[in-house]
């Protein structure tokens, strides 16, 4: 397995760091710096850096002579610098890979000021394939491949930069808000997307589902493909106009949850074969638009790694009120979102049927809301609106012109500025809270972002509900960060663990990881009693998403030395890689609710190919001090939020579904997604008027409220075609990219094999895709967004 400097830079920057917590407010939202461009997508490289992407657009930051649309964040100065991206990204996916790099897939074809198509078109002018003022290329078939970097690295390398060629690498179909999930042996799922369009993947009335005239992708294919080519999944065509973006989970048995519009099914990426699971309550949508938050709840030994997911949010708008391609029917701003939560386990292992179980309600109603699982188990719900949904356009269907818009062109209002808690253990009717948390004066709506860090904080960032750069709109366009930092941060000290390995394996001996005395205040016996050991994805994000995110809680025991130092005894990974895919996480470990810094590990082989598992060696039993002393760390356990070890004071060897989903391939890869962002606004300035916003207009449960027929008016009327485009000018210093090399991986000892060459298609293999055709008026680009 491949050690990159990564790797050895964390570990570095683990021992070199201050054990006592940093001089933070618990609760608080504070300022994280500028991110250069907006962070329409991020993902965590390394313990230095955050990798951030935004859409083709004219940000002030340049490179190479235009605009910047990426940029590098660090962690330790909050401070961002360009990076050079070639491609358009907008409202791609992205996943990380199987040896720590990351991948991010497709986005739009090139544009101009204004968001209209640029200056070199494509498919018979539907798209650009390069643009002479943004100077962006088509990034529909894009793959990006990105192996994070240091500050030990010359980040002016090929290595350090962004691989973004699609004539070398490229997918075989053009997606636009595609899926994207790992299978067992690290191969990526890409699902669906957008060929063409704008607000939602259909017109109306749908009569044709399956390819919506050109403009819609059913389709999935694997990156690797490994000669495999793509193939319609039915459920693309089943869940039509409301699939994009779809939530998609590995399950232990290899199949794979997606769900999209208010349909549920397991689909088996080896036959592609479906199989219906119940609908939505209440058909509440969850994917975007509707952009609800979505998680996988903490897999642990007392649940046997067996996966919950949480659906939270969105909408439940009605079938027409979504409108098409060009915009929404309604006033979205003025519905207000959902605050329905659902658990669904997919593969009951009691031989139950699957079913949606209700769960308490949000504290608000919230679209584009987004989870971030913390060290301690729990969910934190940031971002988001509380009325419409995610997207941008100049007009609705009730409100034709530009200029009648109440918040420029966003169609989310009501900025939901104060997170909340979720605790996935607690009793049902007490599950979340806000208490101590503090609001944030930022509206973080369309494009925003966030993203677990690895001292356990979380980065807040991006919301841009604009076409292009726009600096004076209600909702501007955002280049600030937050940094949040959880309750746990009220604690004066932070467990400071040793011993944890670099990679683990699925299965085989355990390792032990050491806490002295200083981790933790109080009894020694009672501090290893409530410790537990976590492997956490931080993921991908995007559009309210965490591509990719998990937890898993390691099975340990423990031995309490007299000195009050506790030894964590602690298994490896379990022994199905489906359970959690390989590649890279963080390690922490959590005494009386308080997290350590996560440490860096490699999960797997760090190759693409049916993973090695082992069995699980039996852990020692546990062993108190025979004297039970105190730990010298002061305030550990202050934060009112202990963790239980959840059976960590015996040892579970029960059985785990086994196998991996096969396919072998010698190389490995890696890469990046981005966001979009969305911006500032008070929310009592966001309440509709009175004749909109009644309980007769919209009701503000789950229940569907009909709209009114003045609200329903089909009539279009001109649009203003005035968008204000930001931009200008202003070299800001930036990592320059250097002559794209015919090689992806950089790394050399590691993808040394040019197979996948064999089996992508480049963008001019594809024959031009005819515009899809509707009766509304649209945008010159044919989008509302």
């Amino acid at each position: 397995m491949l050690l990159t400097s990564s790797l050895v830079a964390s570990a570095a920057w683990l021992a070199s760091s201050i054990h006592p917590a940093q001089a933070v407010t618990a609760g608080s939202i504070v300022d994280g710096g500028d991110t250069t461009v907006s962070a329409m997508m991020m993902f965590v490289g390394n313990s230095q850096k955050v990798y951030i992407l935004d859409k083709a657009e004219g940000n002030a930051a340049q490179i190479n002579g235009h605009p910047a649309w990426g940029a590098v964040w660090d962690f330790n100065t909050h401070t961002s610098v360009a990076m050079d991206v070639k491609t358009n990204v907008f409202c791609a996916s992205g996943m990380h890979l199987p040896n720590g790099s990351y991948a991010t897939f497709g986005g739009n074809g090139a544009v101009t000021v204004g968001g209209n198509i640029g200056s070199v078109p494509t498919d018979g002018g539907s798209a650009a394939s390069f643009d002479a003022t943004y100077q962006d290329y088509d990034g529909r078939k894009a793959i990006r491949i990105l192996n994070p970097c240091t500050d030990d690295d010359d980040f002016s390398s090929t290595k350090c930069q962004w691989f973004d060629n699609p004539d070398v690498l490229a997918m075989q179909k053009e997606r636009w808000y595609s899926a994207a999930e790992a299978l067992g042996d690290g191969t990526i799922v890409l699902i669906g997307g957008f060929v063409n369009g704008g607000y939602i993947n259909r017109n109306y009335p749908n009569t044709d589902p399956t390819f919506e005239g050109g403009a819609a992708e059913p389709t999935y294919e694997f990156y690797p493909a490994n000669g495999r080519t793509a193939e319609i999944m039915q459920f693309m065509v089943k869940t039509s106009g409301l699939n994009s973006y779809a939530h998609t989970y590995l399950m232990p048995s290899g199949k794979m949850l997606v769900q999209a519009n208010y349909s549920t099914m397991l689909w088996d990426p080896s036959t592609n074969t479906e199989t219906d699971l119940p609908d939505m309550p209440g058909q509440v949508v969850r994917v975007y638009p509707a952009s609800g938050a979505v998680a996988m709840l903490p897999l642990t030994p007392a649940n046997n790694y067996n996966p919950t997911v949480l659906f939270c949010g969105g909408s439940n708008m009605t079938d027409e009120m979504w409108g098409n391609y060009s915009w929404p029917a309604i006033d979205t701003f003025y519905y207000p979102a959902s605050a329905d939560c659902q658990r669904l386990t997919p593969e009951p292992t009691d031989g139950s049927a699957p079913a949606y179980e209700q769960d308490d309600d949000m504290l608000e109603t919230r679209t584009m809301g987004q989870f971030i699982i913390m060290p301690n188990g729990k969910l934190l719900v940031v971002n988001g609106g509380e009325n419409g949904t995610a997207g941008y356009s100049q007009n609705t269907d009730v409100t034709t012109q530009y200029s009648q818009m109440p918040y420029g062109m966003s169609l989310a209002a009501a900025p939901a500025t104060k997170p909340a808690i979720y605790d996935p253990n607690a009793p049902k009717g007490s599950r979340w809270s806000n208490d101590g948390l503090s609001s944030s004066s930022i509206a973080r709506l369309y494009h925003s972002s966030a993203i677990l860090l690895p001292d356990a904080s979380i980065l807040i960032a991006g919301s841009n509900p604009n076409v292009d750069v726009n600096l004076t709109t209600f909702f501007p366009t955002t280049y600030k960060a937050e940094i949040f930092y959880p309750p746990y941060f009220s604690s004066s000290t932070r467990p400071s663990p040793s011993g944890i390995p670099s990679t683990l394996t699925y299965g085989g001996s355990y390792f032990n990881i050491t806490l002295s005395s200083s981790s933790y205040s109080g009894s020694a016996n009672t501090a290893a009693g409530n410790t537990t050991v976590a492997v956490i994805r931080p993921g991908w994000t995007t559009h309210a998403m965490n591509m990719g995110q998990r937890y898993l809680q390691l099975n340990t025991s423990y031995t309490v030395n007299n000195d009050g130092s506790i030894v964590m005894h602690t298994s490896q990974m379990p022994p199905n890689a489906n359970i959690f895919q390989p590649g890279p996480a963080l390690v922490f470990v959590t005494v009386n609710g308080i997290p350590s810094n996560g440490t860096f590990v490699i999960v797997g082989s760090g190759s693409v190919e049916t993973q090695p598992t082992s069995a699980a060696s039996a852990l020692p039993v546990n062993q108190l001090a025979s004297t039970d002393t105190s730990g010298s760390g002061s305030g550990s356990g202050s934060s009112g939020n202990n963790t239980k070890n959840n059976g960590a004071t015996s040892s579970h060897t029960s059985a785990i579904v086994g196998g991996v989903v096969g396919g072998l391939v010698a190389f490995g890869i890696l890469g990046a997604l981005i966001g979009i962002c969305l911006s500032r606004r008070r929310r009592a300035a966001n309440r509709a008027p009175a004749s909109l916003s009644s309980a007769n207009a919209y009701a503000l449960s789950d229940r569907k409220a009909r709209v009114p027929a003045s609200m329903m008016a089909r009539g279009r009327g001109g649009e203003s075609g005035v968008v204000e485009s930001g931009g200008g000018s202003g070299e800001r210093d930036g990592f320059g990219s250097q002559e794209l090399s015919a090689d992806p991986y950089n790394r050399q000892d590691y993808n040394a094999s040019s197979d996948w060459n064999q089996s992508t298609a480049a963008l001019t293999a594809a024959p031009p895709i005819p515009p899809y055709q509707d009766d509304v008026p649209r945008r010159e680009n044919g989008m509302s967004f």
